[in-house]
């Protein structure tokens, strides 16, 4: 699901706060969040609907995955009932981009609405976690 860049913003700036300093990330007042998620699931259309947005040379365009933790207020505004579990938990957020030609780097394909969020993390929202067969 999208979220907004201004929501985007302030997750990232949340976990270059903390965790990506090497400190814990702290959920609902300030305690530390011990339990983070394990693993996290994109459907298909989600990833479909991105990389329709890049380059078509397989080598060039593709996804650009960062690492992020729940703000209290964005884990308000879209999991109502689960912002202390939330409040914390890392996360992944992703939005379409290009490889510059013979570059390591990335050219971001900067709109508004090109953030993606909201996939089934596990935990919380897995019971009992799934198992390969």
């Amino acid at each position: 699901m999208k979220i907004s860049k201004e929501d985007f913003e302030n997750m990232k700036t949340k976990y270059d706060k903390e965790v990506k300093k090497g400190k814990s990330a702290k959920g609902k007042n300030g305690k530390d969040k011990i339990d983070q998620t394990n693993w996290i699931f994109f459907d298909r259309e989600t990833l479909e609907r991105l990389l329709a947005k890049v380059d078509k040379d397989p080598k060039i365009g593709g996804i650009q995955f960062y690492i992020t933790e729940y703000t209290e207020e964005v884990a308000a505004k879209y999991y109502p009932n689960e912002v202390e579990q939330l409040t914390g938990a890392l996360t992944i957020v992703m939005r379409p981009a290009n490889l510059q030609e013979g570059q390591d780097s990335v050219k971001i394909l900067e709109t508004e609405d090109d953030y993606e969020n909201r996939g089934t993390m596990c935990p919380p929202f897995c019971k009992p976690e799934p198992t390969n067969p």
